[in-house]
């Protein structure tokens, strides 16, 4: 198969990429700019362009397919070039139903927690030897790329996010996908610019039940009224699985799940890690695995990259970071590290990067979000207010919104080093939250836990 992918510098683009060259197909690719780590990822495996840009002589009619990322525009010359060649054309969720058609496919959705619990299902079935493909939004340890696809695995793993497919394909992704097995882990207004309303945000997932396969178990999080509201209206022909949060303790900044009577200690914590880790074993029981082989896999769970990652730490104090950007995923990471070390003072740092976050109308949805912190700081680039096109916001909007004595916000990177550089380090935790990169800053150099 000769497959080209237009926009291959992508977060999934250039790991779809090389699955495909491990699956010994021919891959091309094209992309008007490639950073790290796309760039080196592709240079290792040969696949990155001899040139940045994109030129339609590269669509040729020994082409099997076009790919095309959420970076290139409908106008694109080398898209324009495969139409007029009658090449198919795929977003890349379509290209991945396409391999895995004759699989059980699961798909774990939800405004918040999917790279979690799809990271938890992946750890599972790889610890007890499962045969499996998959796609994830986050570099895992233990696995060397964020997509696979064989012909040998009968098992899909998909994290189902609901932003659109493509520039030409509206369609949010996670309705491609057909699961057998699907998750919905609640649901949190997100994305504004392309579900201006909160009903609209609703329906995609109302969409999403209806394009399960025939007879698919739903699991989905109990605890969610927007969630229960859905499944009530469901097809009556799906099988609806309810989960709650698993039983645990937290023990001396250690958590430790509870199941009859055996105690599993675990290196991740917070209420909604224990929601997703539920969620997760329900999956991992409908594709085989026992509950005895669950609890001694996910006891060796480290995490997701950027999920309340551990950065570094010493005998008294430590630096998360964490993907955090919409209000409920925000709220649920602060008091997830404020609850584990109550003991601690809690630093939290928070970047509005996203288009949602930035949104004038948007921003009251932050109220409260922030409160367990003992410091909250809040940093925004206007230079990012301008690249998105978005109406300027003030500092004071940004207080008033978050609604709390405890903020600070910050529009420069200099007075967020200001501020960090006067924090008492000794017996204090550092959450940084961010989609973005806080304008290149590095907290390694910035926060020094042996001062």
């Amino acid at each position: 198969m000769n497959i080209h992918l237009i926009a291959i510098g992508g977060s999934i683009m250039h790991n779809l990429a090389i699955a495909l060259h491990n699956k010994a197909y021919n891959i091309t690719g094209s992309d008007d700019e490639i950073f790290n780590p796309a760039k080196s990822m592709l240079d290792k495996y040969g696949l990155l362009p001899d040139k940045t840009g994109w030129d339609p002589d590269r669509i040729t009619p020994s082409l099997d397919a076009v790919i095309v990322g959420m970076h290139a525009r409908p106008d694109n010359p080398e898209l324009l070039r495969a139409k007029e060649l009658n090449i198919k054309v795929y977003s890349f969720p379509e290209y991945v139903f396409e391999q895995t058609k004759h699989k059980k496919r699961v798909v774990v959705g939800g405004s918040h927690g999917k790279t979690t619990i799809t990271s938890m299902v992946m750890h599972v079935l790889q610890f007890n030897n499962f045969d499996f493909d998959y796609l994830v939004g986050s570099k895992l340890e233990g696995f060397d790329t964020m997509v696979k696809l064989t012909n040998e695995a009968p098992i899909a793993i998909f994290e189902g996010d609901e932003y659109l497919s493509s520039p030409l394909d509206k369609r949010p992704k996670f309705h491609l996908y057909n699961p057998h097995i699907a998750l919905i882990s609640g649901i949190a207004w997100d994305h504004v610019n392309v579900f201006p309303t909160f009903e609209y945000y609703l329906d995609q997932f109302r969409i999403f039940l209806n394009k399960t396969a025939p007879n698919a178990k739903v699991i989905y999080q109990a605890d969610d009224e927007n969630l229960k509201d859905i499944i009530s209206t469901g097809p009556k022909s799906l099988n609806y699985i309810p989960y709650h949060i698993h039983p645990y303790e937290t023990r001396q900044d250690r958590t430790v799940l509870l199941n009859n009577g055996q105690d599993i200690p675990v290196n991740i914590f917070g209420k909604h890690n224990m929601q997703n880790l539920e969620g997760a074993k329900l999956i991992c029981l409908e594709l085989g695995v026992t509950n005895s082989q669950f609890y001694k896999a996910i006891s060796t769970f480290t995490g997701a990259a950027k999920r309340m990652q551990l950065f570094k730490e010493t005998e008294h104090s430590a630096v998360f970071f964490d993907f955090a950007h919409s209000p409920s995923k925000l709220k649920a990471t602060v008091q997830a590290a404020k609850e584990q070390y109550n003991e601690r003072k809690l630093i939290a740092v928070f970047e509005l990067h996203t288009f949602s976050s930035l949104k004038e109308d948007f921003l009251p949805q932050y109220k409260d979000t922030m409160e367990m912190a003992d410091l909250a700081i809040v940093y925004y680039s206007p230079e990012t207010l301008k690249h998105k096109k978005l109406k300027p916001i003030s500092p004071e909007q940004v207080k008033d919104a978050f609604g709390t004595d405890k903020l600070n916000v910050c529009t420069h990177t200099n007075e967020l080093i200001n501020i960090l550089g006067q924090v008492p380090v000794q017996n204090t935790n550092f959450l940084i939250m961010s989609s973005g990169n806080f304008s290149g800053l590095d907290f390694n150099k910035l926060i020094d836990l042996d001062k």
